[in-house]
C-alpha cells in the first residue's frame, strides 16, 4: 500500500491549517499520570498551532466505566488547566462526545462496511480460535487470526447460523504492506501476515475500541491523532480502516499519527496504573502544584533546551514541536518531579503561596484546633516557609509549632539535640532571650551569646533551643519563627523541656 497522507498534513501546518487533535480517555479509575503526560502534548501541539482540542469520553465499557469517574475526570482537567475547544460541558458542531451516546452511529458505520465488503461476520468459536492458533504456533506461523470466515459461501454463512452460532463483525486487512510516517518514529512499515483481519463489532452488537476511536476521529475530522506507544501495533489496523472510510464518504482524510514514548517507573517497567507514583490524585494530595507537575511531565520525552528544566506552562506551548518529541522510553523520576515542583512554588508572588497553602492549614490535614489557627501569624511566616516547602502539604509540619499548644513530640530530634550539658545551655538561652528585644536579630545575638558562654558555635548552640519550641531538629529560619512565637509561648516550650530534661 503507498504512503499515507502525513506529509500533506504536516505540510498544512506550515501551509497554516490549523490542527484538530483529540483527547479521549475512559473514565476508569484515578487518571494516569502518563494519560496526563499525552493530554498535555495534545493540548500543548492544538495551542501551539493555534488549532483545535476535542475532549472525548470513551466510555463503552459498561463494566469498568462510571460516572464517578467520568466527573473526576473532568475535575481533573480542569485542576490541570486544561481547556477544551469541544467537548463535555463545552459541546460542539461533533456532539455528542460520548461514545456511550453514539452507538448508532457506529451501528450504521458498521452496516455499512459490511455491505461494502469491507468487514464480514466471523463464525467461529473461541475454542476453534485456540486450537488453530496452537497449530500455527507449532510450526513457527502468525498466530493471529487465519482468515477462516472470509470467503464464506451463502451456504457456509446458513449452515453456521442453523447451529445457533454468534458471530462477531471482522474488518478485512489488506493483502500487502502498510506504510505510515509516524511524527514520532519516523517512516514504518508493517507485513500483512502481522496485522491480520480484527473484530470490530462484538457478538452482541457492541462496537468494539477498534471501531469508536477511528470512526469518531473521522467523524470529527481530527488531522493529529498524538497518543502512546502502547496503541502503535493498532494504527496499521485504523489506516486500513480509514481508507474504507474514505471510500465510503464517512472520512475525508486519514490523519497524522504520532505515538508518544512509554513512560517508565521503577525497575524500567512501563509504568501502569497499579503504581503508587501513576495516580494523579497522589500528586493533587500532596500538594503539588498543576504547573509544577505538566512541567516536570513535559519532559518525559520532550525539552525546551537541554540545558533547562524549569519553564511555565506558557513557554512550553511555545515552543511545543512534536517533532522535537523522543522515541525512547522516558523514565519517570520522583525526586526530580519534586525538584521541579518545589521550583515552581519559589517563583510563586506570597499572596498566591499563602492562598494555595489554604487546604493544608485545616481539618483533615492540620493537627490544631481550628481556633488555635492565626491567620496574621501563619501570613508572617509565609515567605520563610516558602523557600523550604517541596509540595504544598509539607506546609503542615513546617508550621505546626506555631498553632500547637505544646511542639510535636519527635524522639530521634530530642535524642539528636539534647546533649550532655543541653540543659545548662538552655538555662542561659533562656534568660538571654528574656532580655532580649524580639525581633530576629536581637534573638540569633542572644542564642549566639549563650553559646559562647558554654565553648559552642551557633550552630550546636541553637539546636536544643530549636528541639525545644518547635520539637524537630530541622525547620523553618529558627530565630525569625522564634518572633513570630513570641516571646511567651518561646520562653515557657524551653521551660517544659528543662522540666523534662530534669526528670
Amino acid at each position: 500500500m503507498a504512503n499515507t497522507n502525513s506529509s500533506k498534513l504536516s505540510t498544512s501546518l506550515e501551509q497554516g491549517v490549523p490542527p484538530r487533535v483529540r483527547f479521549c480517555p475512559s473514565p476508569t479509575g484515578n487518571p494516569h499520570v502518563g494519560l496526563v503526560r499525552t493530554a498535555l502534548f495534545n493540548w500543548a501541539f492544538a495551542r501551539h498551532h493555534g488549532g483545535t482540542l476535542v475532549f472525548r469520553i470513551e466510555d463503552t465499557d459498561a463494566a469498568r466505566d462510571s460516572e464517578e469517574s467520568y466527573d473526576q475526570l473532568l475535575d481533573s482537567m480542569r485542576w490541570l488547566g486544561f481547556d477544551w475547544d469541544e467537548g463535555p460541558e463545552v459541546g460542539g458542531p461533533h456532539a455528542p462526545y460520548r461514545q456511550s451516546q453514539r452507538m448508532d452511529i457506529y451501528k450504521d458505520v458498521a452496516e455499512k462496511l459490511l455491505a461494502g465488503g469491507y468487514a464480514y461476520h466471523c463464525y467461529c468459536t473461541t475454542e476453534e480460535l485456540d486450537t488453530r492458533r496452537e497449530a500455527a504456533r507449532a510450526v513457527g506461523k502468525p498466530s493471529g487470526y487465519d482468515g477462516h470466515c472470509r470467503d464464506l459461501t451463502a451456504e457456509q454463512t446458513a449452515a453456521y447460523e442453523a447451529e445457533g452460532r454468534t458471530s462477531i463483525v471482522r474488518f478485512r486487512m489488506p493483502d500487502e504492506a502498510l506504510t505510515f510516517t509516524d511524527l514520532v518514529r519516523g517512516e514504518l512499515t508493517f507485513q500483512p501476515e502481522n496485522v491480520p483481519d480484527y473484530g470490530i463489532v462484538r457478538a452482541n452488537g457492541a462496537p468494539l475500541y477498534t471501531l469508536v476511536n477511528p470512526v469518531d476521529d473521522a467523524l470529527m475530522e481530527i488531522t493529529h491523532v498524538l497518543r502512546g506507544e502502547d496503541l502503535l501495533s493498532s494504527t496499521p489496523r485504523q489506516i486500513a480502516l480509514y481508507k474504507a472510510l474514505i471510500e465510503l464518504g464517512i472520512a475525508k482524510e486519514t490523519p497524522v499519527f504520532g505515538h508518544l514514548p512509554y513512560v517508565m517507573g521503577e525497575g524500567n517497567k512501563k509504568l501502569s496504573k497499579r503504581d503508587p507514583q501513576a495516580s494523579l490524585n497522589l500528586y493533587r494530595e500532596r500538594g503539588f502544584l498543576p504547573q509544577g507537575l505538566l512541567n516536570y511531565l513535559s519532559l518525559l520525552g520532550w525539552s525546551i533546551a537541554e540545558d533547562r528544566d524549569i519553564f511555565s506552562i506558557e513557554e512550553m506551548v511555545a515552543a511545543f514541536d512534536i517533532k522535537d518529541v523522543n522515541a525512547n522510553p522516558a523514565r519517570f523520576d520522583l525526586k526530580k518531579c519534586e525538584h521541579i515542583n518545589a521550583e515552581h512554588i519559589r517563583m510563586l508572588d506570597v499572596k498566591t503561596f499563602t492562598e494555595s497553602c489554604g487546604p493544608w492549614l485545616k481539618a483533615p490535614f492540620a493537627p490544631w484546633a481550628p481556633e488555635s489557627f492565626d491567620a496574621e501569624q501563619f501570613a508572617a511566616i509565609a515567605p520563610y516557609a516558602q523557600t523550604r516547602v517541596t509540595v504544598l502539604s509539607d506546609i503542615t509540619a513546617n508550621v505546626d509549632f506555631l498553632f500547637l499548644d505544646e511542639p510535636v513530640e519527635d524522639e530521634a530530634s530530642w535524642a539528636k539535640a539534647m546533649k550532655e550539658g543541653s540543659d545548662a545551655l538552655l538555662v542561659t538561652a533562656r534568660a538571654k532571650l528574656a532580655d532580649a528585644e524580639w525581633n530576629a536579630e536581637a534573638l540569633k545575638n542572644a542564642v549566639l551569646a549563650a553559646g559562647e558562654e558554654h565553648g559552642l558555635k551557633l550552630g550546636k548552640a541553637q539546636a536544643p533551643v530549636r528541639v525545644a519550641v518547635t520539637g524537630r531538629t530541622i525547620g523553618l529560619p529558627l530565630f525569625e519563627s522564634l518572633e513570630i512565637l513570641g516571646r511567651e509561648k518561646t520562653l515557657a516550650r524551653i521551660d517544659a523541656a528543662l522540666a523534662g530534661l530534669a526528670a
